[in-house]
């Protein structure tokens, strides 16, 4: 009985262990499987997004063509268009440059004509100007020569001129010697008188007054001389005497019967000497003398 109860219970347990081997080999599968079926999902995904990288890097791929082909064909044409301008420039570069050369030539051929015009001018102007120097030279040397018999000429005029001066002095000191001092019409001693022309320039060579010349008619009525007017009213040849009227410091005075180098004396305010007409010579209507009066007037008070 005891051996029977001891098989029944280890066929139990044999069984529990059995089953719950089952069990766990089950949950392993369905793991397994849990998992195979993830990673195949992730496969199809990932190949998914792999396809997608693919057709989106081959689309990229294809647009950077198509731009590196624009690019090169834009590159190309512009080496080519550079290429060209290079060309242009150079050919116009080496034109520029024979014109310029020509133009270089030209100028160079005229200022050469330029400067040997300049050199023949230059020597044209020099020998001319040798010629005036040469010229002036010679014109100095003659004016030399007659400066130096001018200057005989003129130390002879100057010794002349000298004789002559010495003379004229001499002349004068003769003229101021005979002049005379007599007494005029009023009483009062007069200066030195003149009865000419010489010894009236004597007297102004003295400067002791002022002498106003004058040659008065009839029918010139009265004349300003000087300061004063003067009218001749009368002239007697045959005895030499005249009648005059002056008008001084609007006063009216007439002097009669006056004789020729007589000093006719009147007095004019503000003058401490007196006014003095000589007449030199008398004819038919017509007197010829001079008016003296002093240098100094004093002030009307």
């Amino acid at each position: 009985m005891e051996t029977y109860k001891n098989v029944t219970t280890s066929n139990a347990s044999e069984q529990s262990s059995t089953s719950w081997k089952l069990f766990a080999a089950g949950g392993v599968i369905v793991a397994l499987v849990a998992a195979n079926g993830f990673l195949f999902w992730r496969s199809s995904t990932m190949e998914a997004q792999m396809s997608n990288m693919r057709n989106s890097t081959a689309v990229e791929l294809n647009e950077l063509k198509q731009t590196h082909s624009t690019y090169a064909t834009e590159a190309q044409r512009s080496i080519e268009e550079l290429n060209q301008q290079l060309a242009q420039a150079q050919s116009q570069s080496q034109k520029a440059t024979s014109i310029a050369a020509q133009q270089a030539r030209a100028n160079a051929d005229r200022v050469a004509r330029k400067a040997e015009e300049l050199v023949n001018t230059l020597a044209a102007e020099n020998k001319l100007a040798q010629a005036r120097v040469d010229e002036a030279i010679g014109a100095v040397r003659q004016a030399h020569d007659e400066t130096s018999a001018r200057v005989g000429e003129v130390s002879t005029e100057v010794g002349t001129v000298k004789t002559e001066v010495e003379k004229a002095k001499s002349e004068l000191e003769a003229a101021i010697a005979d002049l005379k001092s007599v007494r005029g019409d009023l009483g009062v001693q007069s200066g030195l008188i003149a009865t000419n022309a010489k010894e009236l320039s004597a007297l102004r060579e003295l400067g002791e007054r002022n002498y106003h010349e004058f040659a008065i008619t009839k029918k010139n009525g009265m004349v300003k001389v000087g300061t004063i007017a003067m009218q001749l009213k009368k002239a007697d040849t045959k005895r030499n005497k005249f009648n005059l009227q002056v008008i001084a410091d609007d006063k009216r005075v007439e002097k009669k019967d006056k004789t020729i180098n007589e000093p006719v004396q009147f007095y004019v305010a503000g003058a401490r000497q007196p006014y003095e007409i000589v007449v030199n010579e008398v004819t038919k209507d017509k007197i010829v003398g001079y008016l003296a009066t002093p240098k100094v007037i004093s002030a009307r008070r």
